[in-house]
């Protein structure tokens, strides 16, 4: 189901002036206007099934920052906690965390630009631009300062966050990730033949045609190759990322993340030396063949910050956070302690 289809009462920003509308209204007029920000009264699928488990309030919300339609999960009240999902994934991604996060802290979860229900633009997939919608949100919705927490590309988006507004970062956690200047330095045949779809998607056009109708049989390949099970990725979940990445420029914006591969080193090359200095946590799935078992995650991320501590999950491939929900939400609770806001 569409979040849009369970749109019970929406909130619209007008001149300052806040007004009820009904659905029909929003998506007939308002959906032009720039100061837009809707509410969604509860999210569908998964998510619902938690929310409603745990009595979490999950609201499905819009706001228009950095020049983009961003779409976001906000849960709970509290010090500021980002969640940034990755590849092949939305905020639908932390289903598992955002009622568990949300007993202590304001948890909101983007859609990425080019992901999910967020605009998909032709151009911006650089990490520095990426950022910048992560710091504009913040601007829009009133927060000076986060605590952060990045999986996969949504991982880079942090990192790069972390390096480029060191006084909007209190903490950062990084989930199964390799930099992006790391992964170009130690590039060799072993690397290219895990990170084929690095190169594949940096193709024009031609991903595109292959996947394009296909969405099904290209993300089954990701989820069952990169979970240490198979199957961790099926039903509801699968059905809901299928659906997402079937929606108009959604397999062209994932492109586009990649796209952007050579800016990002580049990017990351001028401020190779510049370590991150709050506080990281690196987290990783012990049996994922293409950062744990591939990298030495602890040298790795003790070159790109000083504070630092890092966790291998057990039993876990690319997505711990989705196959071992309970280990990851604890890691996560014990490295947010602390934080004030």
């Amino acid at each position: 189901m569409h979040p849009l289809d369970d749109v019970r009462e929406v909130s619209v920003n007008r001149g300052g002036v806040l007004s009820r509308v009904s659905s029909a209204g929003l998506i007939g007029n308002a959906m032009a206007s720039a100061n837009v920000r809707q509410a969604v009264a509860a999210p569908s699928g998964a998510t619902a099934v938690v929310a409603a488990k745990t009595g979490t309030d999950v609201r499905s919300l819009t706001l228009s920052a950095n020049g983009i339609r961003q779409h976001y999960l906000e849960a709970g009240s509290g010090p500021p906690v980002v969640l940034l999902h990755g590849f092949p994934e939305t905020n639908y991604a932390w289903r598992y965390q955002i009622p568990v996060l949300a007993r202590h802290y304001r948890v909101i979860a983007p859609d990425l630009r080019g992901y999910g229900e967020t605009d998909k633009p032709a151009s911006g997939y650089d990490k520095r631009t990426m950022a910048n919608d992560l710091r504009e949100l913040m601007r829009g919705l009133g927060i000076p300062k986060i605590a952060l927490v990045g999986h996969d590309r949504g991982a880079r988006v942090a990192t790069r966050f972390a390096k480029d507004h060191p006084d909007a970062i209190d903490r950062l956690v990084v989930m199964d990730n390799v930099p992006t200047r790391i992964v170009a330095r130690d590039f060799n045949a072993k690397i290219a033949k895990a990170y084929w779809f690095f190169l594949f998607h940096l193709v024009p056009d031609l991903p595109e045609a292959l996947i394009v109708g296909r969405e099904a049989l290209w993300l089954r390949h990701f989820f069952s190759n990169w979970c240490f099970d198979p199957a961790a990725i099926s039903g509801e979940a699968f059905d809901t990322y299928v659906r997402a990445y079937q929606a108009p420029g959604a397999v062209r914006g994932a492109m586009a993340d990649y796209r952007a591969n050579a800016e990002d080193v580049a990017q990351d090359i001028v401020d190779a030396d510049v370590k991150i200095a709050c506080p990281v946590m690196s987290l990783w799935g012990a049996e994922f063949y293409a950062v744990g078992k591939l990298f030495d995650m602890p040298k790795v991320w003790g070159e790109m910050a000083t504070n630092l501590v890092t966790h291998a999950i057990p039993q876990a491939g690319h997505l711990p956070q989705e196959e071992k929900p309970e280990i990851v939400n604890r890691l996560l609770a014990d490295f947010l302690d602390g934080w004030r806001g």
